[in-house]
């Protein structure tokens, strides 16, 4: 009797294939708002999950009191960057989260004033 191929091989939808992926998302790609998530903006839940929401929403609010990065989320959910950005865009959308834009390097100053200080603070 020959091994099932079904049954030996890992299925693509456990191992994150395209065809997971295309069922979280509803078959989406980027949106406009998208354009604003990067993987260090930080994600913060306003609201509680549903029992009726997509097990994957309801995890990242659970996971989201206190805020996190994309980076972080797509890590835990181990999922793709660019489909945890849709899935919290679902939620933004909905306002049951907010983000907050990373802190930009070119608003920080000098950098011959930032190595004067790194030096000064050496020397201490």
């Amino acid at each position: 009797m020959t091994p099932s191929p079904i049954n030996d091989a890992p299925s693509a939808w456990e191992e994150g294939g395209p065809e997971r992926l295309y069922v979280l998302t509803g078959g989406r790609g980027a949106s406009g708002r998208r354009a604003d998530i990067d993987l260090i903006t930080l994600v913060v839940a306003r609201a509680a999950a549903r029992p009726e929401m997509q097990p994957e929403h309801a995890s990242i609010l659970r996971m989201c009191h206190w805020p996190l990065s994309m980076a972080e989320i797509s890590a835990y959910l181990k999922l793709p960057f660019s489909v945890v950005a849709i899935l919290v865009s679902d939620l933004l959308r909905e306002s049951l989260v907010e983000v907050r834009a990373s802190v930009r390097m070119d608003g920080l100053g000098d950098p011959e004033l930032l190595k004067a200080v790194m030096n000064g603070l050496q020397r201490l």
